[in-house]
């Protein structure tokens, strides 16, 4: 199983589910290092003395030695699960190098980020542990990030704006009116879903939705987990992590977790984010 580092997965975790993780790159000031070796507090500092924070994708020779390893290592065929490809091209460069990888290789769009992706991965990993075959791998991997929710409320819109990763009239509306933007993955894309007034109440309008998808992710699987992504927001993230534990049964584990360098970049300090994923 492969992922992306944007899957926000710690590496510990990655590692026992037999994850193999491929960095993006995290270029601060025209110096590219890549995401693992960045620690996403180092782009929040970064961004907040208004340095030039930018990203770029995995290259498809990135993709292309870690298949061949895996092809060495004896694995038959890998699945390859990665951040939406109206995000990021990094679906794209995976797909380059499959075309000329040594065993099979089918790339999953997750088409989502954080640890919607990384739930995805491990699923798929699990699977593939129990001796599931790529083809059902990759339908655990499709049906795990189709049925997960993501909400994130970030304190500025301009982070996202400059990346071109949401449009900049709907920046602008938000910096003119003053409001805090909670925001989404639809069809791939970020899209505004609400705009409160203040961070105490977007935080609030985020732990409504959260509990409203938790109760719903609920009813229809035996398992939820919940990961709380931060960028500079920990506090924000413990508290509402806190909130959502215990409220159901099927909770089955809540992580609270920092995004990683990549996506602090486009997302930009005091970020705090929700995903709700029921296991298929």
């Amino acid at each position: 199983m492969v992922t992306d580092s944007t899957s926000s997965l710690a590496p510990a975790v990655a590692n026992r589910a037999g994850v193999v993780i491929i960095p993006l790159n995290v270029i601060i000031d025209g110096q590219s290092r890549l995401e693992t070796e960045v620690d996403p507090r180092v782009v929040a500092a970064a961004l907040g003395d208004g340095r030039r924070v930018t990203t770029s994708r995995p290259s498809p020779q990135a993709f292309t030695v870690t298949y061949g390893r895996l092809a060495n290592a004896g694995y038959e065929a890998v699945v390859s699960v990665h951040l939406s490809a109206k995000i990021s091209g990094t679906c794209e460069a995976a797909e380059t190098a499959a075309q000329g990888a040594p065993l099979p290789v089918t790339v999953v769009d997750s088409g989502s980020l954080g640890m919607v992706t990384g739930f995805a991965a491990l699923s798929g990993a699990s699977c593939a542990g129990a001796g599931g075959a790529a083809d059902e791998v990759a339908a655990t991997v499709r049906s795990r990030a189709e049925l997960s929710t993501i909400y994130f409320c970030v304190d500025n819109l301009e982070y996202l704006r400059r990346s071109g990763r949401i449009k900049a009239g709907v920046a602008l509306i938000g910096s003119v009116l003053s409001v805090k933007p909670l925001l989404t993955i639809a069809e791939g894309e970020i899209r505004p879903y609400e705009r409160v007034r203040t961070s105490s109440r977007a935080l609030a309008r985020l732990e409504e939705l959260s509990l409203a998808a938790l109760a719903q992710a609920a009813d229809r699987s035996s398992a939820v987990d919940i990961a709380l992504h931060h960028l500079d927001g920990r506090d924000a993230a413990e508290r509402l992590a806190a909130a959502l534990s215990g409220r159901v049964r099927t909770a089955a584990e809540v992580m609270v977790c920092e995004v990683s360098a990549v996506l602090g970049a486009h997302v930009g300090p005091g970020t705090v984010g929700v995903v709700i994923a029921p296991r298929p």
